[in-house]
């Protein structure tokens, strides 16, 4: 038996998709900021291993958003990301954004609302469709019986029309949500490998987006359904403890800028929950290395769009350089290996000078990577 105090209770929801590129980070995101508005503390995860969806979300929900994967990290593990968010985070709602469309991957999106009990709303772009959405919406949800589809988000509808058509053809028991109309007021660029980062952005822009992605859900009168969702128990799992002070006394240096944002928070929870001390540096801007760094991260993200002010950025160059030769440890994955490289060539054909730990020559592509 569960000990009570080892059970704690919020609603949640499930927000998943036919397919990719159906509005699910917006309406996620946008979702967020609006119950932010009527007083909740929101906590917003995502599903499978993505560095930019959780960067829209964090900034719609105002609190870090940990990526769910029920095959690197396993259920338990998972599991205990949301008993956290609400005992130690205090959350009173969380959110979780699915990946891909609702039974992609052996690992889907309906397996994690099914083993965790969280109800799903189905976000659908219906620009080229109308009755046939309440189909491929039961179709959906009757293809599996272990968990509950309980609305129907009408993305990109064309005109209030529309929504009432796609709503009239749903069944009772599956109710439309929200019917949004096609706004490019809330809608967020996309290029290779997924969504353009906020940080790219000015603040009023990815803010202005938010705000007004909210003001269409709530006008669309998704609040009371919201109001419906039963509490959810999200039980402690005993997960082993790690040894809080094997990385005492060690400083990580993590690059963080517009070319390389690609962590996982939860990894970065580890290693302060393992005693290190974490800051923050950029490889385009500042000049060295942060002085009480014993360790390096060089984490993936965008050095191609950004390889001419990394090449000129001469003084970090030297620092990282000299950081190598004095021995220290240097973690570089993705595009932290390809600065690591002696050259690279953007999508452009340019090429550039960068660190030139190794040997080597990274060249992007515009398909095949």
């Amino acid at each position: 038996m569960v000990n009570s105090s080892q059970v704690a209770c919020c609603p949640a929801l499930f927000l998943s998709a036919p397919a990719s590129g159906s509005g699910k980070t917006t309406i996620t995101a946008c979702l967020a900021r609006l119950l932010i508005r009527h007083g909740k503390r929101v906590r917003v995860f995502k599903f499978g291993p993505d560095y930019l969806d959780p960067q829209i979300l964090e900034r719609g929900s105002k609190a870090p958003v940990v990526q769910l994967d029920l095959w690197m990290a396993g259920e338990e593990w998972c599991k205990q990301q949301i008993y956290r968010a609400v005992t130690e985070g205090k959350a009173d709602f969380v959110l979780v954004e699915g990946a891909m469309g609702l039974y992609d991957g052996n690992d889907c999106s309906a397996d994690l609302a099914a083993k965790f009990g969280i109800p799903v709303a189905l976000v659908m772009d219906v620009r080229a469709m109308a009755q046939t959405a309440a189909a491929i919406a039961v179709g959906l949800r009757n293809y599996r019986d272990d968990f509950d589809m309980v609305g129907v988000i009408a993305n990109k509808c064309g005109s209030n029309y529309h929504g009432q058509l796609v709503r009239d053809a749903l069944p009772d028991d599956l109710p439309l949500w929200a019917a949004l109309k096609r706004d490019e007021s809330i809608e967020l660029p996309e290029r290779h490998l997924g969504l353009v980062q906020p940080s790219e952005q000015k603040d009023d822009w990815i803010e202005s987006r938010l705000e007004s992605g909210a003001d269409l859900l709530e006008e669309a009168g998704i609040l009371p359904f919201i109001d419906t969702l039963k509490q959810v128990q999200f039980v402690a799992q005993d997960i082993p403890s790690v040894c809080p002070d094997a990385l005492s006394g060690k400083t990580i240096a993590i690059a963080r800028d517009d070319a390389f944002s690609f962590t996982y928070t939860a990894n970065i929870t580890l290693l302060q929950d393992m005693g290190a001390k974490i800051c923050y540096f950029s490889p385009i801007r500042d000049a060295s290395i942060p002085t009480e760094a014993t360790a390096v991260w060089l984490p993936g993200g965008y050095p191609e769009l950004h390889a001419k002010a990394l090449s000129g950025n001469v003084n970090m160059i030297a620092s990282l350089k000299q950081f190598h030769e004095d021995g220290k440890p240097i973690l570089a994955e993705c595009g932290g290996f390809l600065y690591c490289m002696e050259t690279l060539i953007d999508l452009d054909g340019n090429s550039f000078d960068m660190a030139g730990l190794m040997q080597g020559t990274g060249t992007m592509k515009v398909k095949g990577g």
